[in-house]
């Protein structure tokens, strides 16, 4: 399960730039193509930021869809399954456009 060691660096990086402050929510994106469960991510974030600063805070998955772009008739095709094929030209000359994403995209901080 590599959703928890995932969980055990956001929570480091969030905890290290929210300086002190209170964390209410950590926001991130997590393309098709990383393998992660979004729900066991969340699980695994209650688990992580148990008796740490970040206690109470909520991870907030944003899941971004796998999309290919093909070289040959320029067309962006998101996948629904893991066929790297163009939609329009059947085509297999192809780049991924969206779905390798991972990062943390912002910290919602309590006010003060």
């Amino acid at each position: 399960m590599h959703e928890l060691s995932i969980c055990t660096a956001i929570s480091g990086i969030a905890e290290r730039h929210a300086a002190g402050r209170r964390v209410e929510r950590v926001c991130i994106d997590v393309g098709g193509l990383r393998q992660v469960v979004p729900t066991t991510l969340s699980y695994c974030w209650e688990i992580v930021v148990t008796d740490t600063e970040l206690h109470g805070s909520v991870l907030d998955v944003n899941e971004i869809p796998v999309s290919i772009d093909c070289a040959v008739c320029g067309t962006r095709t998101v996948l629904e399954h893991p066929v790297f094929r163009c939609a329009s030209c059947a085509g297999s000359d192809v780049t991924v456009a969206s779905g390798n994403e991972l990062n943390i995209t912002s910290l919602i901080l309590q006010e003060v």
